[in-house]
């Protein structure tokens, strides 16, 4: 077996799998996989110091994680380093109180700690009744102006998926990551069978681009984007429910949409639109344990959550 396929046997999402790790090398960060975890490392400008980020670990934090953290970060002079786990909370107050005696600190998130997970094993007529009749009704109106829904991984319509990603995150104003990122990710992810692009097509033209994750035995939905024109033929409706076809139809058992708001989500939340487009589906709400930091260096820290604070601030007033 494989180092490859010796990790990925161990490790329970994409962003832990050694495809990826190998794609943040590229992008020139420095990768660390020990005790289960994949943990990326993140020069801070000007100064010797840096950064570990560990998202969607299933490794149990305990002593023995926090021997491997005290490693990491000694070999790599880290500050901190960020673990987002994919770990379901079970009793919060326990949690917190388990996490908080082995010195972990509730972080700044990168991820939300909130998801939605479709069990895509029942069949398609119960999947359609555990929907929301407004998101079956817009699956339909996608449908009958005569939508298209089909995979294609064809350079020309990764660089249209492109186009639509700049598009979208331009009239929307969230951040997004660089076309550079997006096609090194693609380059490694797509030819190792993990990345695929699924695309919506009315009139001939791609006006929505989807790039999913197929891992184990689930799919996740990481990034999309879609034109302004053609709004009212309902695509990302169809788009999603072709995903979750797809995955039944290689013989998955999940759909993973990324992240969600909380239950009592704000309507006032710039994302609510897009928490309530995945609430339609009918799928589980999920909460994870949030994001915890390990702190190597305590002084450090505090300085370092001063410039954070101060940066996003500053971002805010910006927008």
């Amino acid at each position: 077996m494989s180092n490859r396929e010796e990790w990925n046997k161990q490790v329970g999402h994409p962003m832990q799998s050694y495809e990826w790790g190998k794609f943040r090398q590229v992008t020139g960060v420095e990768v660390v996989r020990e005790g289960g975890m994949q943990v990326t490392i993140h020069k801070i400008p000007y100064t010797p110091w840096t950064i570990g980020y560990a998202p969607k670990i299933i490794t149990p934090l305990n002593q023995n994680t926090i021997k491997t953290l005290k490693k990491i970060t000694r070999e790599n002079n880290c500050i901190f380093i960020k673990l987002e786990p994919k770990i379901e909370v079970t009793q919060r107050h326990s949690d917190t109180v388990t996490l908080q005696k082995l010195e972990f600190v509730s972080g700044r998130p990168l991820f939300t700690k909130y998801n939605f997970v479709l069990d895509v094993t029942p069949g398609e007529e119960e999947l359609l009744a555990g929907m929301k009749q407004k998101t079956r009704y817009n699956i339909r109106i996608a449908e009958k102006k005569g939508v298209t829904v089909e995979i294609d991984n064809s350079r020309k319509a990764f660089e249209k998926y492109l186009e639509l990603t700049q598009e979208t995150t331009k009239r929307q104003g969230f951040y997004a990551h660089s076309s550079d990122y997006h096609r090194k990710m693609w380059n490694i992810l797509h030819p190792a069978g993990i990345a695929q692009l699924l695309v919506a097509k009315f009139e001939g033209q791609i006006i929505t681009a989807w790039v999913l994750f197929k891992f184990k035995d689930t799919l996740y939905y990481p990034y999309g984007a879609s034109t302004r024109e053609h709004r009212n033929v309902m695509a990302n409706n169809l788009v999603m429910w072709e995903a979750i076809k797809l995955a039944k139809e290689w013989g998955l058992s999940y759909l993973d949409m990324w992240g969600a708001l909380g239950p009592d989500a704000d309507r006032r939340d710039p994302w609510y639109g897009f928490h309530t487009f995945k609430a339609g589906y009918g799928a589980r709400q999920v909460e994870y344990m949030g994001t915890w930091d390990y702190i190597a260096k305590p002084t450090l820290y505090k300085i370092y959550k001063v410039v954070e604070n101060t940066r996003w601030k500053i971002l805010r007033l910006l927008k």
